[in-house]
């Protein structure tokens, strides 16, 4: 990939490339300005938003800025709310908070949405160049460009987005490493995915997946093979290592993990009919009502899924949900395929309770009233057109780009295939939305990216299948 070209010593700008990049960056600002718009109109509206779940980390950061809270350590071991989510987010929304001297959802989106507007794009298109290619990276890059998914969740105030920068930047130095067979590498790729983990919970064993394909997939000694692998853990494991720590010094209760898996596996429980006829319910007030009953827990008095007694009560609805799951391992199968099926549908109606998969732009929903006709909405429904095709096409284009990434370079293709599977497969085993998986849609964009390239070359006649 090389937008220049030598020529007595003199480097030329590749007009052709240059025009592709600056189409590329026009219409990835068009969408998302445009999302932004949308999405700035509806943060105060529970539909699109998830509203309660800021509430807290709002809350958080204004503790933090008022010296009643401090940025890592818990000193209060009853405060079990505290541990909930890993602490890097609410630090994040109370630095923005300080350095705009705006406290409100607003700031923070806005500062999000700059930073994706480059790093999503970056992170995809760079992962399909260093795994097939520019054609392939220019493909990936309009693909993410349009795509009402990471378009939405730019403009979404949350610690999705930045933990997803984070395990694709993992997810592309663990590509490298592979390619060059460097320990280096492999450490940063482990350094990036414990700073993910200091965002989100969810990526916290994806370490392990990661060392077991480097081990597998290197073509290399042993040693070397089992350097790699030890790399990306241990390096993983050092940056999450203070967390863990806290929380055994602080809680006697201890919990590596935030002591949120009972609330999933709860209200993934209570997403179902069969879940509900037999007690379970979906939804953080559902849930908190039932337990302030059965803990006669007075009425006026403070009380929600995590506070009091959250370590142990989220123990005890573990027990309860994988005690009710082993009972009726099958249909829970059936339950998790069905999740998985929600977490890969981007066209079309989400599935209940995996939350929105972005919405097309049009003139109606992103412009002013008095800018709703003529030449620029005309512009902005052809581009809301232009997505919706993307999104039906999408998936037939990642199957299509898997079968043909495989056959050109399995290595490649299953290193990247096991972040995929790692939120497909046990990241679909409790309650999930489609917002906690958007590495995997990176990566699926990749080959879809690469479906495109290879349907390119079989209709110019230069790839034969």
């Amino acid at each position: 990939m090389t937008g220049f070209s030598g020529c007595n010593g003199i480097h030329k700008i590749n007009p052709k490339k240059v025009a592709i990049i600056f189409t590329l960056l026009l219409v990835t600002t068009s969408v998302r300005v445009l999302t932004l718009q949308f999405m700035s109109t509806h943060l105060n509206d529970p539909s699109w938003f998830q509203v309660g779940s800021y509430a807290k980390f709002d809350r958080q950061a204004r503790d933090i800025l008022d010296g009643r809270q401090n940025i890592f350590w818990i000193d209060d071991s009853t405060r079990t709310d505290l541990v909930q989510y890993p602490p890097a987010f609410p630090a994040l929304v109370a630095f923005i908070y300080k350095l705009s001297s705006d406290a409100s959802a607003y700031s923070v989106q806005l500062v999000l949405w700059f930073a994706d507007l480059v790093l999503s794009l970056l992170l995809i298109a760079g992962i399909a160049f260093s795994a097939f290619g520019w054609r392939a990276a220019v493909a990936s890059g309009f693909l993410v460009a349009l795509s009402p998914l990471f378009a939405m969740y730019a403009a979404y105030p949350s610690a999705d987005v930045p933990a997803t920068w984070f395990v694709l930047g993992g997810n592309w130095l663990l590509l490298l490493s592979w390619r060059r067979k460097s320990v280096r590498f492999a450490l940063i790729a482990g350094l990036l995915l414990g700073i993910a983990c200091w965002l989100r919970v969810n990526p916290l064993y994806l370490c392990v997946c990661w060392a077991i394909a480097l081990a597998v997939l290197v073509k290399a000694t042993w040693t070397l093979r089992l350097k790699l692998g030890a790399a990306v853990m241990v390096a993983t494991v050092v940056v999450i290592a203070p967390i863990v720590i806290r929380n055994y010094l602080v809680f006697p209760d201890f919990t590596p993990t935030g002591g949120t898996i009972g609330t999933n596996l709860w209200e993934g429980l209570g997403e179902t009919e069969f879940g509900r006829q037999n007690g379970f319910v979906f939804g953080d007030d559902k849930m908190v009502e039932r337990e302030r009953l059965k803990m006669g827990w007075p009425a006026d008095k403070a009380f929600d899924a995590q506070w009091p007694d959250g370590i142990r009560r989220d123990r005890e609805r573990t027990r309860e949900s994988l005690a009710f799951i082993a009972q009726h391992p099958i249909w829970y199968m059936g339950v998790m395929l069905g999740r998985m099926w929600g977490m890969l549908k981007v066209a079309g109606d989400p599935v209940p309770y995996c939350a929105s998969n972005g919405v097309n732009v049009t003139a109606s929903k992103t412009l002013p009233p008095h800018w709703q006709g003529g030449l620029l909405a005309f512009g902005v429904n052809v581009l809301g057109m232009m997505q919706s095709v993307v999104r039906y096409l999408l998936l037939p284009l990642v199957a299509f780009g898997i079968y043909a990434a495989g056959r050109k370079d399995l290595a490649v293709t299953c290193l990247l295939l096991v972040t995929v599977l790692y939120y497909l497969v046990p990241g679909t085993s409790a309650h999930t939305e489609i917002r906690y998986v958007l590495p995997m849609h990176g990566l699926l964009i990749v080959f879809a990216g690469f479906g495109v390239n290879e349907l390119i070359g079989m209709v110019r006649g230069k790839v034969e299948f």
